[in-house]
């Protein structure tokens, strides 16, 4: 699985363009040994063969936690606006993420996992 080194210091366009070079160097046999250690965290995006929830488990040593990312789907859900309740149809997908309890605790993982569900349901 290819490594995003250095990932902090980029916005998500930019992962999102690192990705892609790693992917085409990947499905062309030229990832360099560098480029597949020394990973932390993993996205695992398992909704794409049409899995709603999954709970990937951390393999690899140096990894801490693996996010998983299930299939987006449109659901029905209660939505509010100023105060006012009512029914709605939006995009949603399930978040799982699974930690490695020897490097963070529960409360370092739900404040992350809340900071990104924060993030992307404030996303314009």
């Amino acid at each position: 699985m290819p490594v995003i080194h250095g990932v902090q210091s980029l916005d998500l366009l930019g992962v999102a363009r690192r990705l892609g070079e790693l992917v085409t160097a990947a499905r062309a046999g030229l990832l360099a040994p560098e480029q597949v250690r020394g990973g932390t965290f993993t996205i695992s995006n398992h909704g794409v063969g049409g899995s709603l929830l999954a709970a990937p488990i951390v393999i690899n040593q140096s990894q801490v936690a693996i996010l998983g990312v299930g299939k987006v789907e449109r659901r029905v859900c209660v939505l509010e606006t100023q105060g006012t309740e009512a029914i709605g149809i939006r995009s949603m997908c399930y978040l799982t993420l699974t930690i490695d309890h020897r490097a963070l605790d529960g409360f370092q993982a739900n404040a992350f996992l809340t900071h990104v569900v924060n993030a992307l349901e404030q996303w314009a």
